[in-house]
């Protein structure tokens, strides 16, 4: 595996995982922009200038990719002024737990999102029983019953980069053929579209042979990082 590269910060490359031990190799990429229309192109490239030096990627290899990335090259990320929030999301989103690496739905322009992707009946259901969980101390049902098209819509943070850190962004759609064209594209390795931030991780998209609950558990920590290390592409590779 290439040397050049290393961690990101605060980041291990080993982990394991079930007895077995695993490498995550982040890639650095330019940063990507909705003018990079297809994220395979761009997989590909900086994947093969990765392994330049060495021998490339093993069969049972799993290169998986950044949900924001694919999303900023399907049109799906937007200025933060350029949302213009209901009042609904207006009030909704200030009843949101806040927490210091990520504001998920509680800004109205990230709450404005979940409602367009889900809809408005959808969106009151699960803050209803959201908050009747939350008095019985029982949080994260409103994501839960919101689903993954609200739980993957990012806010604009301070930390990410420029110009990310005023973006909001929607999930990627279709992310099972955002998989597969990547898969094809680089040969037929296996593929993961991932949602991961120093909370949680949801793999949103795989081709097959891959395992998603196997590959949350191999990225919990977040190997990719999400402030500006630029690297939205890793690789997974157990180690013999």
């Amino acid at each position: 595996m290439n040397t050049e590269l290393q961690a990101n910060k605060n980041k291990n490359l080993i982990i394991e995982v079930n007895g077995k031990q695993y490498a995550r190799y982040p890639v650095k990429t330019k940063l990507i922009t909705p003018e990079d229309k297809d994220i395979s192109i761009v997989v590909e490239e900086y994947v093969k200038k990765y392994f330049a030096s060495t021998g490339g990627l093993l069969p049972e290899d799993i290169v998986f990719v950044s949900e924001k990335a694919v999303a900023v090259t399907q049109g799906r990320s937007y200025h933060i002024d350029s949302i213009k929030p209901s009042k609904l999301a207006i009030y909704l989103s200030k009843y949101v737990t806040k927490t210091p690496i990520g504001i998920g739905l509680g800004s109205p322009q990230t709450m404005q999102l979940a409602i367009e992707e889900v809809g408005t009946l959808r969106i009151l259901f699960s803050a209803f029983f959201g908050y009747i969980f939350k008095t019985f101390g029982v949080r994260g049902i409103f994501y839960i019953l919101a689903g993954d098209k609200a739980r993957s819509i990012d806010g604009a943070v301070p930390y990410a980069i420029p110009p990310y850190n005023k973006y909001v962004s929607k999930g990627p759609i279709k992310a099972n053929q955002v998989a597969q064209k990547i898969s094809e594209k680089m040969g037929g390795i296996k593929v993961a579209i991932v949602d991961a931030n120093d909370i949680g991780v949801n793999i949103l998209g795989w081709t097959s042979g891959v395992y998603p609950k196997l590959i949350a558990k191999i990225i919990k920590d977040n190997p990719l990082g999400q402030t500006d290390e630029c690297t939205p592409v890793g690789i997974i590779r157990e180690i013999k």
